[in-house]
Parts: structure tokens; C-alpha cells; sequence
């Protein structure tokens, strides 16, 4: 495929129908969009369709993480030991992680536009620390929060062996039709597998994490009126995106 698009990838890889990718027809929006969902939910697949949609900055904490640890001093103790940390399949500290992505969430409300966020908040504290800053900048009414659902031997199924891109890591879904892909059909770029992040153990013990620390943000969710919408993973990936697309308020 030499044409990169977000069209002709759902269509001739996802199996859209030409006319499904109306669906992506761009709408410009100042919302914060939250995405909640164990690991291999699709989240950020879903993200980076709600992004094209409606004009979205796609924020993926899992990217700025890499990247800070990436451009770390190999010297610094705390950064050293956080990475060990994120490649072990737990997660980081939350108040490190909540200052980068409320930055970087600043930075780009001051731009005017509007934000998807994937992999954020994943605990408690960050979501306490993060909706504030969301319900602030947007205003609640245009805050949309979406809980992806999949059970753990759907979520141990897609994370195991699945691959990213190397340039911008968009997901590779680990299913029949991407078995033979060798470059990312969204932007040409190499194929790696996360060795330290899906193997088969960690997998098991990312969705241990999810319940623990990540689900009970729902909860919190409910306590403080936050309104948030379910939806079933477990769907192709054309049909959760549809369904979010039924649920999401587009009044605003």
C-alpha cells in the first residue's frame, strides 16, 4: 500500500466498506475524550479514529514515557529505576507521570484545540489529579469518557506477540489479516515486537494491574458525577468505533 491513509487503511486491512469511512470525514472539536480499557482493548486504535474524526491531539502516555526514558541520563537513579519498573509491565509513579501529561494536556488546550487521551488516567491518583485539570480547561460538558471492555483471555489473545510500527507505534492488531504485514499500512514504517511489554507473562500481569489500580477509576468515576460510557471490545474494530460514535454527545 503506497497511499498512507487513515481511509485506505480501514478499507483495504480493516475491511471497511468505502462508504463505512464516511464515518472518518473530519468535524472539528474542542473536547477532552478519555479512553478506559484493559490492555489490547484498542484504545489507542479507537483514539487515533476519534482523532481523525473529530480533530483531535492524540496523547499517548505510553509514547511520552518511552521518550522521557529514552532522553534520560543513564545516571539518574529514579529514571533508571522507573524503567525498570515500566519494562517489568507495572506502572510508573503517578505523580511523575501526571506532571508529564498534564503539560503536555496544557500545552495543547492553550493551542485551542482538543485532546484524546488512551492510556491515561491509569490510577487513581492520575485521574484525580487529571480530571480536574480536563473539567477546568473544556468545561465538563465536553468531556467524554468511554470504558473499552474486553475480558483477560481476549486481552492475553491481542497483546501476546502482537507488533507496533517503529516510527510512530501505531498497534498492529495481533488477528489473521495483519499476519503477513511486514511494514505499518499507516506510515510505512518497520514492524518490532515489544519484547518486554508482551510477552506472555507480562501480559498476564498488565491486566492483574488494570483491574487493581486502573478499573477502580470507574468508581470514582460514578462518586463524583462523572458521566462515562461502556462499550464492548470484543467487537470488530469497525464496530466499536461506530459505537462510540452512537454514544458520544455531538450537541456541543
Amino acid at each position: 500500500m503506497n497511499d498512507y491513509t487513515l481511509q485506505n487503511y480501514v478499507v483495504q486491512l480493516l475491511g471497511w466498506s468505502e462508504e463505512s469511512t464516511n464515518s472518518l470525514n473530519p468535524e472539528q472539536k474542542k473536547w477532552a475524550v478519555v479512553l478506559i480499557g484493559p490492555p489490547g482493548s484498542g484504545k489507542g486504535t479507537q483514539a487515533d479514529f476519534l482523532a481523525e474524526k473529530f480533530g483531535l491531539i492524540h496523547i499517548e502516555s505510553s509514547k511520552i514515557i518511552e521518550q522521557k526514558f529514552k532522553n534520560a541520563d543513564p545516571n539518574d537513579p529514579v529514571m533508571s529505576e522507573q524503567k525498570k519498573i515500566w519494562e517489568s509491565g507495572e506502572l510508573n509513579d503517578p505523580k511523575m507521570v501526571t506532571e508529564w501529561l498534564v503539560e503536555a494536556m496544557r500545552n495543547i488546550w492553550e493551542k485551542g484545540q482538543g485532546l484524546i487521551l488512551s492510556a491515561s488516567p491509569r490510577t487513581l491518583f492520575e485521574a484525580e489529579a487529571e480530571l480536574p485539570v480536563l473539567e477546568e480547561m473544556y468545561g465538563r460538558e465536553n468531556l467524554k469518557i468511554f470504558n473499552i471492555d474486553i475480558s483477560r483471555e481476549e486481552s492475553f489473545n491481542r497483546n501476546s506477540n502482537r507488533r507496533i510500527c517503529e516510527k510512530n507505534r501505531h498497534p498492529i492488531p495481533n488477528l489473521p489479516e495483519f499476519k503477513d504485514l511486514t511494514l505499518c499500512p499507516r506510515d510505512g514504517s518497520k514492524l518490532i515486537h515489544r519484547n518486554h511489554l508482551d510477552d506472555p507473562e507480562t501480559v498476564k500481569l498488565r491486566y492483574d494491574v488494570y483491574l487493581n489500580r486502573t478499573e477502580p477509576i470507574l468508581g470514582f468515576l460514578r462518586d463524583r458525577g462523572y458521566k462515562f460510557l461502556k462499550t464492548n471490545g470484543e467487537q470488530t474494530i469497525e464496530n466499536v468505533f461506530e459505537d462510540i460514535l452512537g454514544k458520544i454527545d455531538d450537541k456541543n
